[in-house]
């Protein structure tokens, strides 16, 4: 694909940045061949001469963005009409068999099962996921795990935003073979558009890409300065985990849980999310999300080494499954799916 000569600031300088649509996935200052680009509070930041290569700009996943065109480039054909949540070859809810896994794990511990099946199997040397900033209790902070343990550590989901391109390039410039990339649907979209381009040494290094539902992330300060200690009076320390079903359910260090409306929590979402129109990752190797299940994930393999790495680990003894059984699990992913579309469609109409 011919790349169109156009420089940083006339594209998502102005069109993307300026716009407040950067969702600060770092895949602009990661593949910009004159590291012009820093990553700098959440953003790019131009530090250098700009050569206009236009590379950026064929990278984003909020500039002239297609969904359309990638779904042909990654499944070969577009999306039909009642596919309102995305191609894909099967749904199932689904759960990790160990005991390590499930004692750290969010849900179901799908993601972690398969990748550490992944690891023992050859498949990959490592992946590119987040863990929680030891510095920062529940801030996301972008890791390139390379062993289980580093894998296990990463386990459970984090609300606040991580950058984890910035890990796949730190295993792309140490070399570190073939990696699984774990994300949010707009760093999905990025990579899918890596690949597209090609920006070989990016597209070479990715095995598979683990999609992870996403209705919204929130800010680090409105999460902890805003919800924690100022509407609760909580000290971030004290909460060990966090997981939304229906409500905010804060696991405390005491073994409490408390639940707070979504209502709470809202005002501190990421501006950016409202433009997103994917909800559960439809463009991933294999989707994963809690959606209404308890102790299970819900899990939708799309592709052929999607079906390739779970298979892997359903044989192995990774992970277990059953069948959907409750058909309102469905009637809610393609509500919220809707829904992600239906908030795009409207921030781009009144942008």
């Amino acid at each position: 694909m011919p790349i169109q000569k156009v420089s940083f600031e006339e594209t998502l300088g102005r069109m993307v940045v300026g716009r407040g649509l950067c969702v600060g996935c770092a895949s602009c200052v990661v593949s910009c061949p004159f590291k012009c680009l820093e990553y700098f509070n959440g953003n790019p930041k131009i530090v250098g001469e700009c050569k206009a290569c236009g590379i950026c700009a064929q990278i984003c996943p909020r500039f002239n963005f297609s969904m359309p065109q990638l779904e042909e480039f990654v499944f070969g054909r577009k999306r039909k009409p009642e596919e309102e949540f995305g191609i894909y070859k099967r749904i199932i809810a689904a759960r990790a068999t160990s005991d390590k896994v499930l004692r750290v794990c969010q849900d179901g511990g799908v993601v972690t099962s398969l990748l550490i099946s992944a690891l023992d199997e050859g498949l990959i040397d490592g992946a590119a996921l987040s863990y929680e900033s030891p510095e920062e209790p529940l801030r996301a902070t972008p890791r390139l795990a390379l062993t289980k343990d580093d894998i296990l550590g990463s386990a459970g989901t984090r609300y606040t935003y991580s950058p984890n391109i910035l890990a796949l390039n730190e295993g792309v410039q140490r070399k570190a073979g073939k990696l699984a990339f774990v994300g949010t649907p707009c760093q999905i979209h990025a990579l899918r558009r890596m690949q597209m381009l090609p920006l070989k040494k990016y597209a070479d290094a990715v095995k598979f890409l683990v999609g992870l539902f996403c209705s919204e992330s929130f800010t680090y300060d409105g999460l902890v300065k805003g919800l924690l200690l100022g509407k609760l009076g909580v000290k971030p320390e004290e909460v060990v985990g966090i997981n939304i079903k229906g409500k905010v359910l804060l696991k405390m260090r005491s073994g409490e849980v408390r639940a707070v409306s979504l209502k709470e929590i809202r005002d501190y979402a990421c501006a950016f999310c409202s433009a997103c129109p994917d909800f559960s990752a439809e463009l991933a190797d294999i989707s994963v999300g809690g959606l209404g299940l308890e102790g299970w994930s819900l899990t939708i393999v799309r592709t052929d080494i999607g079906e390739e790495v779970f298979r892997r680990a359903e044989l192995s003894g990774a992970v277990r499954v059953k069948p959907l059984e409750d058909a309102r699990i469905i009637d809610l992913l393609i509500r919220m799916s809707r829904r992600k579309r239906e908030t795009s469609a409207r921030f781009y109409g009144s942008a």
